[in-house]
């Protein structure tokens, strides 16, 4: 029963933190990735439909990124879901594929990032202490029960504790590394 409350707690906490890891990669830095347009997704045939599952991602240099669209019917409405993401970006189209060049970064577009990443970090926190919480109160629900003693309360609580400190500190990491990436010019 323990056991089966802790995998819970873990299996949420971990799903909260591929989630930040997920959510940070979106957030664009100078370079172009295309884990910035993980969630854009474009009308294609009246369905909303994943920029990933429409075009292929190539990046020709750090700065510039080409979309190559496998069906050329869609390229208008990638280019349109591209453009009403608020990425800061102009994409342009050839005929074949879409090319994006990043801007550069101002210094104040970077502060707004950090903080941005700082606020999509804390979610992710808030996330871990709350599975973290339920754990808790689903633990002490069995040993007011009598399902388990006081000496198993106290060391699933501190293994649920550790869990937690594991699992914000890679949150605390890949908040880290993505406020390196933007303060890197």
């Amino acid at each position: 029963m323990i056991a089966e409350v802790q995998k819970d707690a873990q299996t949420r906490m971990q799903q909260a933190v591929e989630f930040a890891r997920e959510d940070l990669a979106t957030i664009r830095t100078g370079r172009a990735h295309p884990a910035m347009f993980n969630r854009i997704q474009a009308e294609y045939y009246g369905a909303p439909t994943p920029l990933q599952q429409l075009a292929t991602f190539t990046s020709t240099d750090p700065r510039s990124l080409l979309i190559t669209p496998f069906d050329r019917s869609a390229m208008g409405a990638i280019e349109k879901a591209i453009r009403d993401a608020d990425l800061g970006v102009n994409p342009s189209n050839d005929g074949n594929s879409i090319r994006i060049v990043m801007p550069q970064l101002t210094e104040d577009r970077r502060k707004e990032y950090v903080k941005l990443a700082k606020s999509k970090a804390e979610d992710a926190r808030v996330v871990v202490r709350n599975a973290r919480r339920q754990a808790m109160d689903q633990l002490k629900k069995l040993q007011k029960d009598g399902e388990i003693s006081e000496d198993d309360l106290t060391r699933a609580e501190k293994a649920i504790d550790g869990s937690t400190k594991k699992f914000v500190d890679s949150i605390d990491e890949l908040l880290k590394n993505k406020e390196t990436e933007l303060s890197e010019v």
